[in-house]
C-alpha cells in the first residue's frame, strides 16, 4: 500500500455509499445520522491526540449482537486506519 492509497479521495458513489450505511446503521438503533457523525468525529480527536490517523477513511457501526438480561444490547464498532503509532 503506497502513501498516496493513504490520501486518495472518495468518489462520489462512496461519499453517497458511507452516507447510506451511517443512516441505515443509525435507524437500527435509533440514533440519528447527526449523532453517528458527532460520534465519530468525538472517537478520532480523541485518537488522533496519540497516533496519527486516516479519519476519512474510518468507519463506525452500531450492532445489536450483545445480550443483556432477554434483549440484545448495541455495540460500537469502529475500524480506524493508522497512518502512524508514533506521533
Amino acid at each position: 500500500m503506497g502513501f498516496a492509497t493513504f490520501f486518495k479521495r472518495k468518489s462520489s458513489r462512496e461519499i453517497a455509499k458511507d452516507r447510506l450505511k451511517i443512516l441505515l446503521i443509525s435507524d437500527r438503533v435509533n440514533c440519528s445520522p447527526e449523532m453517528m457523525e458527532m460520534i465519530k468525529t468525538d472517537i478520532a480527536k480523541v485518537i488522533s491526540k496519540y497516533m496519527k490517523i486516516d479519519a476519512k477513511s474510518m468507519e463506525i457501526q452500531i450492532t445489536k449482537t450483545g445480550t443483556k438480561g432477554r434483549g440484545k444490547m448495541p455495540s460500537l464498532y469502529a475500524s480506524i486506519p493508522i497512518i502512524d503509532v508514533n506521533k
